[in-house]
């Protein structure tokens, strides 16, 4: 019996078992899991694209923009490729534990990592949200009371428990995202000029990075960059809900190539016709036409809240899983599993409220998840998968065994690993000063302050 098909029996036996279960949760197909990566990436840091290449230059940032997807989709196919042989996973922590030798260390470790960037990303949308709201309404509340609108309005659209109920969800909101950012860009060729000017001079539109360019820029807009690719860190909970997890490189070439075509786009494009002189993160605020600015931004709201939906429930099921497997409240309609439910995620939005005021600055924001959690779940963890699959398969001189192939995975994954440190190190570092330098510069106020965030 080969990997395929003994796979294919224990996920069978997973079906089976919660057959009789009112609430089922192997139902996905390749197609709803494609709608669920297709919310996850195509999402509101497309609009830190113009941004990233105003820092870098338009040709490193394109370059970089194709080299982290292939990147992206190497590592994530590593994490199908794990997952295939061990359909038990439920979520990256069991995973995490799985690959480093199952000492239980590595599950903590990557439970209080997983939680902190799920949290941090439902932060994000609760202070972009915040910004929508004071854009609209011009400022017409406390920026503290517009983040605490959309962290209860995202906690009832988080109540769904299941991937499969939160799929339409998903495919309504990659797609008002996709109408979003095309908007943006017809609106930045087709407008006279970007907000600010001519304040600070014509335009600057730079091939290359500008003269003077500092480390802690030039590192914050790269990690601008990767944060929207990397995702492989719900990947093991999307595949652990998949009717035939076989399924999935399918959704995942497809989300890619729609990722690669997207983004360098709508960022090339915005960029080309704001300069970096006039450039701001999102990217929505360079538009100088407020009717332009509006429109586009608004159909950003489904992903503002959908996104943060999705990463709240990967969390919340990590959690209520632990607490509730085996038990009739997991998979049955009961008082306390509902009420354990609601209440897990309320904690979680509240997380996510503070998280949106202490760091209220968008894309600083990204580069701090990015250089924290993203070293481990977008690199590291993925090049340890690697060594451990193939020490199974040919033994702990698999390298050699292999011959050039052998050697030429065994460098690549350390260089994976090594991309990781960097993030970890040099990355951590350069978003931390970059925030310091934010509350110096800012006349945002500084955390839980009711100032107006608005464009």
């Amino acid at each position: 019996m080969d990997e395929d098909e003994a796979t294919s029996i224990d996920v069978g036996k997973q079906i089976e078992m919660e057959s009789e279960n009112d609430i089922k949760y192997r139902t996905c197909s390749w197609q709803k899991t494609a709608a669920l990566l297709f919310s996850e990436y195509i999402c509101l840091a497309i609009m830190s694209f113009p941004w990233s290449y105003s820092i870098l230059g338009l040709v490193p940032g394109l370059i970089l923009t194709v080299v982290v997807a292939a990147l992206v989709l190497y590592t994530s196919l590593i994490c199908w490729e794990f997952c295939m042989r061990h359909p038990e996973i439920r979520d990256v922590c069991d995973l995490g534990q799985m690959i480093f030798y199952n000492y239980r260390w590595a599950f903590w470790f990557t439970a209080v990592m997983f939680i902190l960037n799920n949290t941090f990303i439902q932060g994000l949308h609760c202070l972009v949200g915040a910004k929508y709201l004071n854009t609209m309404t011009g400022h017409s509340m406390c920026t503290i009371g517009f983040s605490a609108i959309v962290a209860v309005v995202s906690w009832v659209c988080s109540l769904p428990r299941t991937f499969d109920a939160l799929a339409k969800g998903a495919a309504l909101s990659a797609i008002f995202t996709f109408v979003s950012v095309i908007l943006a860009a017809i609106f930045a060729g087709i407008e006279d000029h970007p907000t600010g000017f001519p304040e600070q001079g014509p335009l600057q539109v730079l091939a290359i990075p500008a003269a003077g360019t500092t480390f802690v820029a030039g590192m914050n807009a790269f990690m601008n960059i990767s944060y929207t690719f990397i995702g492989q860190i719900t990947l093991p909970s999307f595949i652990a809900e998949m009717k035939d997890p076989r399924d999935f490189p399918k959704a995942l070439w497809a989300v890619t190539i729609a990722e690669i075509v997207v983004f360098s786009l709508v960022g090339a494009i915005v960029y080309a016709y704001t300069g970096t002189n006039y450039m701001t993160a999102p990217a929505f605020g360079s538009l100088g036409n407020p009717v332009f600015l509006k429109v586009s931004f608004s159909f950003m709201v489904p992903t503002i809240i959908f996104l943060g939906v999705l990463y709240a429930s990967v969390s919340a099921r990590f959690i209520f899983f632990r607490f509730f497997n085996k038990t009739r409240h997991m998979g049955n309609h009961t008082v306390v599993g509902w009420g354990a439910w609601a209440g897990i995620l309320a904690v979680l939005w509240l997380l996510a409220f503070i998280v949106a005021e202490v760091i209220p600055f968008f894309s600083d924001l990204l580069s701090l998840m990015s250089s924290l959690f993203d070293a481990f779940f977008g690199f590291i963890f993925w090049g340890v998968a690697y060594f451990r699959m193939r020490g199974a398969d040919y033994g702990s001189d698999y390298y050699k065994n292999r011959g050039i192939r052998g050697w030429a995975g065994f460098l690549f994954n350390v260089g994976l690993c090594g991309i990781g440190l960097l993030f970890l190190s040099g990355g951590t570092y350069a978003t931390i000063q970059s925030i310091i330098d934010g509350y110096k510069a800012s006349n945002f106020g500084g955390a839980f302050s009711c100032d107006n965030n608005g464009f």
